[in-house]
Protein backbone atom coordinates (compact mmCIF):
# COMPACT_ATOMS: atom_id res chain seq x y z
CA UNK A 1 0.00 0.00 0.00
CA UNK A 2 1.25 3.34 -0.76
CA UNK A 3 0.79 6.30 1.87
CA UNK A 4 -1.56 8.23 -0.17
CA UNK A 5 -3.88 4.64 0.33
CA UNK A 6 -2.78 4.72 3.81
CA UNK A 7 -3.41 8.67 4.33
CA UNK A 8 -7.19 8.58 5.34
CA UNK A 9 -6.59 5.77 8.22
CA UNK A 10 -3.37 7.95 9.65
CA UNK A 11 -5.79 11.28 9.55
CA UNK A 12 -8.59 9.42 11.91
CA UNK A 13 -5.72 7.72 14.39
CA UNK A 14 -4.40 10.80 14.82
CA UNK A 15 -7.86 13.02 14.96
CA UNK A 16 -10.39 10.73 16.44
CA UNK A 17 -8.03 8.28 18.20
CA UNK A 18 -5.59 9.85 20.48
CA UNK A 19 -7.01 12.50 21.75
CA UNK A 20 -10.06 10.83 23.29
CA UNK A 21 -7.64 7.85 24.30
CA UNK A 22 -5.77 10.69 26.26
CA UNK A 23 -9.48 11.20 28.13
CA UNK A 24 -10.11 7.79 28.39
CA UNK A 25 -7.02 7.10 30.63
CA UNK A 26 -7.57 10.05 32.27
CA UNK A 27 -10.72 9.52 33.62
CA UNK A 28 -9.67 5.69 34.70
CA UNK A 29 -7.02 6.89 36.23
CA UNK A 30 -9.37 9.83 38.31
CA UNK A 31 -11.85 7.23 38.81
CA UNK A 32 -9.49 5.04 41.08
CA UNK A 33 -11.29 4.02 44.68
CA UNK A 34 -14.53 5.76 43.56
CA UNK A 35 -17.57 2.87 45.10
CA UNK A 36 -19.57 1.40 42.00
CA UNK A 37 -22.88 2.65 43.56
CA UNK A 38 -22.74 6.00 45.33
CA UNK A 39 -24.99 8.31 43.71
CA UNK A 40 -22.76 10.08 41.51
CA UNK A 41 -21.33 7.23 39.59
CA UNK A 42 -25.13 5.50 38.86
CA UNK A 43 -26.09 9.47 37.71
CA UNK A 44 -23.08 9.65 35.00
CA UNK A 45 -23.77 6.17 33.75
CA UNK A 46 -27.40 6.58 33.40
CA UNK A 47 -26.69 9.70 31.57
CA UNK A 48 -24.22 8.04 29.31
CA UNK A 49 -26.63 5.15 28.56
CA UNK A 50 -28.85 7.45 27.50
CA UNK A 51 -27.05 9.39 25.30
CA UNK A 52 -26.06 6.55 23.76
CA UNK A 53 -29.66 5.17 23.52
CA UNK A 54 -30.41 8.56 21.81
CA UNK A 55 -27.51 8.26 18.91
CA UNK A 56 -28.85 5.01 18.65
CA UNK A 57 -32.16 5.94 18.21
CA UNK A 58 -31.46 8.11 15.40
CA UNK A 59 -29.43 6.38 13.67
CA UNK A 60 -31.83 3.54 13.25
CA UNK A 61 -34.37 6.28 12.88
CA UNK A 62 -32.51 9.05 10.48
CA UNK A 63 -30.41 6.52 8.87
CA UNK A 64 -27.52 8.35 7.64
CA UNK A 65 -25.10 7.09 4.14
CA UNK A 66 -26.12 3.29 2.73
CA UNK A 67 -28.06 2.42 5.70
CA UNK A 68 -30.59 5.01 4.60
CA UNK A 69 -31.42 2.86 1.67
CA UNK A 70 -32.15 -0.34 4.17
CA UNK A 71 -36.10 -0.07 4.93
CA UNK A 72 -37.49 1.57 8.19
CA UNK A 73 -39.15 -1.78 9.04
CA UNK A 74 -35.96 -3.21 8.65
CA UNK A 75 -33.84 -1.46 10.65
CA UNK A 76 -36.21 -1.53 13.70
CA UNK A 77 -36.29 -5.26 13.38
CA UNK A 78 -32.04 -5.39 13.18
CA UNK A 79 -32.45 -3.22 16.49
CA UNK A 80 -34.82 -5.52 18.15
CA UNK A 81 -33.19 -8.74 16.95
CA UNK A 82 -29.87 -6.74 18.96
CA UNK A 83 -31.68 -5.61 21.68
CA UNK A 84 -33.04 -9.45 22.38
CA UNK A 85 -29.43 -10.71 21.75
CA UNK A 86 -28.08 -8.34 24.07
CA UNK A 87 -30.65 -9.00 27.15
CA UNK A 88 -30.22 -12.89 26.34
CA UNK A 89 -26.37 -13.22 26.31
CA UNK A 90 -26.44 -11.64 30.09
CA UNK A 91 -26.37 -7.88 28.58
CA UNK A 92 -23.43 -8.51 26.11
CA UNK A 93 -22.79 -5.57 24.18
CA UNK A 94 -20.95 -7.78 21.35
CA UNK A 95 -23.19 -10.61 21.16
CA UNK A 96 -26.17 -7.39 20.34
CA UNK A 97 -24.37 -5.68 18.32
CA UNK A 98 -23.28 -9.04 16.50
CA UNK A 99 -27.25 -10.17 16.05
CA UNK A 100 -28.33 -6.85 14.90
CA UNK A 101 -25.54 -6.23 12.33
CA UNK A 102 -26.35 -10.38 11.05
CA UNK A 103 -30.13 -9.62 11.28
CA UNK A 104 -29.03 -7.02 8.58
CA UNK A 105 -26.49 -8.64 6.80
CA UNK A 106 -28.88 -11.78 6.52
CA UNK A 107 -31.76 -9.21 4.79
CA UNK A 108 -29.78 -8.31 2.54
CA UNK A 109 -28.92 -12.03 1.42
CA UNK A 110 -32.42 -12.89 1.30
CA UNK A 111 -34.09 -9.90 0.04
CA UNK A 112 -31.40 -8.88 -1.94
CA UNK A 113 -30.60 -5.08 -2.60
Amino acid sequence: MTWRELAPYFILLVVCFLPHEAWRWLGIMLSRGLDEASEVVVWVRAVAVAILAGVVAKIVVFAPGALAGVPLWLRFSAAAAGMAAFFLARQSVLVGVAAGTGCLVLAELLLGG
